[in-house]
């Protein structure tokens, strides 16, 4: 039930008002920097041109940190950052200028796996199983695209 709420609040890729009031809310819970793993990503909007803020959970691997998106390629905030050449800021606790470099499909299952074990509120959204063995996750890789950041 949970998670068809969750597709619910985000059909088409698109958050309806509810899903607005809740980003709202936890953009200043993740921009405030009191967990490591949640964040406030700003972009330039592709068409408004406006700086549009969302909260997301960081993924960490290997001291390098990563976002996925859990509504795939046609998230706005995807295309912002592509459109935007990966130009971007992050807030958590102050405000950090960053490039997200996008992953190679072929890399980004680790990734993936990673991200589902910090990012509860994506499970309803991607169709493997957070403790599922790699090669499962392989099977998705292409529809949940994946960025590393780097401070600039």
């Amino acid at each position: 039930m949970f998670g068809a709420a969750k597709r619910w609040i985000y059909r088409g890729n698109r958050p309806n008002w509810i899903a607005r009031a809740l980003n709202a809310f936890w953009r200043m819970v993740h921009s405030s920097g009191w967990v490591r793993n949640w964040v406030t990503l700003e972009v330039i909007g592709r068409k408004s041109g406006k700086i549009i803020s969302m909260p997301v959970v960081v993924a960490w691997i290997d001291n390098q940190r990563y976002l996925v998106s859990m509504l795939g390629d046609d998230a706005q905030w995807v295309r912002n950052v592509r459109a935007a050449d990966g130009k971007a800021t992050i807030r958590s606790g102050g405000r950090s200028e960053v490039r997200l470099e996008e992953i190679p499909t072929e890399q980004r299952a680790p990734i993936i796996k990673a991200y589902l074990q910090v990012a509860p509120g994506a499970r309803p959204h991607i169709p493997v199983d957070k403790d599922a063995p790699l090669s499962e996750f392989e099977a998705i890789v292409a529809d949940f695209p994946a960025f590393r950041i780097v401070n600039v």
